[in-house]
């Protein structure tokens, strides 16, 4: 399999706090899973998929997980870090901070998610619709996380995660594609949500949208953890 061309920023800064007292002493990519930290699973995903360049933007305790990882030399992969500095910068915030790493085009992953779907196909979706960001979506209809997208004929028509409503049967799926240029707005150094970046999009008629229909799983809650080691180890029903 050839590389994809685009790099990923992976998102692994957050305080994990459904994990505590676990995460006081580890960051949430270290939280063990089938006897590995859950980011060397992600990792060999992403290879898996034929990505290349990882740029893991690191906050809470991020100096345990560069010594774990490492330059990627292990995984097959090109790693390089982006520190949030003093303070967390948050999802959108740390991306802009890591932007000089970035190709662009690139995705951005949520750093508890594990994501078994076709990259490339979504890159290329996105790359033809000329749009400046690109969400994938999961019809979850409120099963294994909150449902926050209202999606109709292929359009993101509301997305909000604090106000849902009843027509919000999609959830944001944790994979984006973007240009740099998505996250002009946001202050350099400056705490950033990755929902006001794809808010803005979508009022700028800038943002594109594509379903996929293998679910995700992840590891921001102990329920979340169980689900993924059956998975990987081939136990969980379909």
């Amino acid at each position: 399999m050839s590389s994809d061309p685009l790099s990923v920023a992976l998102l692994a800064g957050g305080l994990a706090t459904r994990l505590r007292p676990m995460t006081e002493s580890i960051p949430k990519a270290l939280v063990e899973i089938l006897g590995e930290p859950f980011v060397a699973h992600q990792l060999r995903l992403l290879r898996q998929k034929g990505l290349q360049q990882v740029v893991l933007c690191v906050g809470h305790l991020g100096d345990q997980i560069a010594e774990v990882v490492g330059s990627g030399k292990y995984s097959g992969l090109q790693i390089s870090y982006s520190f949030d500095g003093p303070r967390l910068l948050g999802t959108a915030g740390a991306v802009k901070n890591a932007i000089p790493l970035l190709s662009d085009p690139f995705y951005v992953m949520y750093g508890d998610s594990y994501l078994d779907c076709d990259y490339r196909a979504i890159a290329a979706y996105f790359l033809q619709t000329g749009k400046t960001g690109l969400m994938t979506v999961f019809k979850n209809e409120g099963r294994w996380d909150k449902s926050n997208v209202e999606f109709h004929n292929n359009q993101v028509v509301d997305y909000n995660k604090s106000r849902t409503t009843k027509a919000m049967q999609h959830i944001d799926y944790g994979l984006g594609v973007f240009r740099k240029a998505a996250f002009d707005p946001v202050q350099e150094k400056q705490s950033c949500d990755l929902e006001m970046v794809y808010r803005e999009l979508l009022r700028k008629d800038q943002l594109a949208a594509t379903e996929v229909f293998q679910r995700f799983y992840e590891v921001g809650s102990p329920e979340g953890i169980e689900e993924l080691e059956m998975f990987l180890a081939g136990t969980l029903e379909r």
